[in-house]
């Protein structure tokens, strides 16, 4: 049996970042995480370049534009919803999810989810801390991997 991994190496790649505004003190957090592991994966910073949008509800869209594009290896969704008092939270974290999904079976592009979605600020905060283990710097592995991983697959 042949197994085929995606190694962690992303020199070369070109990686576009799309995050939402809505909740920038957790988006700018997950941006700068991703940011920093890029680097630390080899991805150059020149190579990557970063999309904000005003929400959640518009990562999608604007992430499918960049897969559609053909300058990115892979898109990072990034951002952050919280939830509230209504069914608000359960339209948009649902949609989003949704659209970044359809955006990478769409395009074959690896589109790699990185919206947070939780009950509480504090929630959010936790998982956006580069100490205690950032999900944007998670979603960079998932991103280069899963690059590497669709070219192994691809040469057989």
């Amino acid at each position: 049996m042949k197994t085929l991994e995606g190694p962690l190496n992303g020199a070369g790649l070109r990686i576009g970042l799309v995050a939402g505004r809505f909740n920038d003190f957790v988006s700018s957090s997950l941006v700068a995480g991703t940011r920093n592991r890029l680097v630390a994966l080899g991805v150059t910073d020149d190579d990557v370049d970063l999309a904000w949008v005003a929400g959640a509800f518009e990562v999608p869209l604007a992430a499918r534009a960049m897969a559609e594009s053909g300058r990115y290896d892979a898109v990072v969704c990034l951002g952050s919803v919280i939830r509230g008092e209504t069914a608000h939270f359960d339209y948009v974290a649902g949609e989003a999810a949704a659209g970044i999904m359809r955006a990478g079976y769409d395009t074959g592009v690896p589109v790699v989810f990185g919206v947070l979605t939780t009950d509480t600020v504090e929630q959010a905060m936790e998982r956006a801390d580069e100490e205690r283990g950032n999900k944007g710097a998670d979603c960079a592995d998932a991103a280069v991997e899963m690059v590497r991983l669709l070219a192994a697959i691809r040469v057989g």
